[in-house]
């Protein structure tokens, strides 16, 4: 990753780590001021304030602090300090239970409000993807003993529809976490509807470290044959090197014919560090190059890397053939966002229990270095990932926050229930010791996840 792409990456992960720790502050200083509690201070990161403004009959301080992973609301408690016989009504503990549950859970709970708000814009829009037409298939492989052949039309995984790729990944991968088989209904190019049921019971997806399910299924997403053309060459890498220019056609690499810019990009990655004889076509004659990838990692993914655009140029009639933008109404598109965050955040939930209970390893959990590279991803792409990319991290937030441990919003819940059963709060002493535990358990988490990305930026 080059100097400019980390600075991307690291601002794009301060706007989204910014706007959802508000969203989730909002949400509890919204609630506590609806509910009559005074807010003292609301905070977006930790530290020494950049910027603070005092505003409203409360004079509320509003704080930027210099540290962005995460921040506060700061209410009136008589457990921090003293408080004027004047506004004793106004202090957070002296109301009642179910207003105090109301206001720890409604951060969490504006998490999700974000996510369903965010797919119902995407929603809206209207989403642009690809047929699930399926490429080409492994043998052997899971999908090839089930009969599945290149060209088939993916209807629907479980009896989940899908009518683009975005959503047979999903649906195969949410069905996978705990089904034994995939059942796909696909349309052949005979236009027969068949059922090809895939045995998933071998596969232990979620104890590999990077997920891929289509790898692991042994099949790969249709894709038109575009000629291997390069379109630029970057400065300074190995493309310029080898004296690759602009408008080379691909001919041979190796004494392997290239047919195609996917058959290309394939050879490429797989030979980092491998010098190659390399045979273009350059203004109608044969030219012989030598070329050696340089070695790129990402996300623990070691590739071969040469600093070229290939031109993709796809026949119109191919374009109109393979997209498709699903469009919803008002009342459907907030049924689709209301299902997405719903199915996401029952995902999350169960890829958590497989990996308290070992299911899952935990080199799955990814931290904040991880997080800033999908999120600089996700922008160069465009507003829409983006957005979906805000929707899945503040799903995340929502569901991490609802977890019975002390420090998070589902710590205080769950002090709260306690309370509702035996009729008075639970002692400070517990509460002192709950936090240390929590503490405990959280440094434990964040350093397994910042461990993981340090890994997946060496391999």
């Amino acid at each position: 990753m080059d100097f400019l792409s980390i600075i991307y990456s690291i601002l794009a992960f301060i706007v989204a780590i910014g706007v959802l720790v508000t969203v989730h502050e909002f949400g509890h200083f919204w609630v506590a001021r609806k509910l009559g509690v005074k807010v003292l201070r609301f905070s977006v990161g930790f530290g020494k304030p950049m910027w603070l403004k005092k505003a409203g009959a409360d004079q509320t301080e509003y704080v930027i602090a210099m540290i962005p992973f995460g921040g506060y609301v700061k209410m009136l408690d008589e457990r921090e300090g003293e408080v004027g016989a004047d506004e004793l009504d106004r202090a957070f503990n002296r109301k009642s239970l179910w207003r105090r549950f109301a206001i720890v859970a409604a951060g969490p709970a504006f998490n999700f409000l974000f996510a369903i708000v965010a797919y119902y814009l995407i929603f809206l829009a209207g989403v642009s993807g690809v047929k699930p037409v399926v490429g080409e298939i492994n043998n052997p492989s899971p999908a090839y003993t089930a009969g599945v052949q290149q060209g088939d039309l993916i209807l629907s995984v479980n009896g989940l529809k899908t009518g683009t790729w975005e959503r047979a990944r999903f649906a195969m991968l949410e069905e996978s976490v705990s089904a034994e088989k995939l059942v796909l209904q696909v349309q052949g190019q005979d236009l027969q509807i068949r059922d090809k049921v895939i045995d998933i019971s071998e596969l232990e997806l979620l104890q590999e470290e990077q997920i891929d399910l289509m790898r692991d299924l042994g099949m790969s997403a249709w894709r038109p044959r575009v000629p291997p053309i390069i379109a630029e060459v970057l400065p300074d890498g190995a493309a310029q090197q080898a004296g690759l220019r602009a408008e080379d056609k691909i001919l041979a690499l190796d004494n392997i014919r290239i047919e195609s810019a996917r058959q290309w990009v394939d050879l490429i990655r797989d030979n980092a560090g491998v010098e190659m004889e390399l045979r273009v076509l350059r203004d109608g004659r044969e030219q012989e190059l030598r070329l050696t990838p340089r070695s790129r990692t990402e996300a623990g993914e070691t590739y071969g890397y040469i600093g070229v655009r290939n031109r993709i140029e796809i026949p119109e009639s191919i374009r109109l053939e393979m997209m498709v933008t699903e469009r919803f109404g008002p009342v459907e598109g907030l049924t689709e966002a209301l299902d997405k965050t719903w199915r996401m955040t029952w995902l999350t939930l169960r890829v958590l229990g497989k990996l308290v209970t070992g299911e899952a390893s935990v080199r799955n959990l990814s931290g904040p270095i991880t997080i800033a590279h999908y999120a600089g991803l996700s922008a160069r792409i465009g507003l829409e990932p983006f957005l979906g990319f805000l929707a899945i991290i503040s799903i995340s937030l929502g569901v991490l926050n609802l977890l019975p441990v002390p420090m998070l919003d589902g710590g205080h819940l769950f002090y709260y229930l306690v309370e509702a059963i035996k009729g008075s709060p639970v002692s400070e002493a517990t509460e002192i010791i709950g936090q240390k535990i929590g503490i405990l358990l959280l440094f434990c988490l964040m350093t397994i996840a910042i461990y993981n990305d340090l890994l997946r930026l060496v391999d």
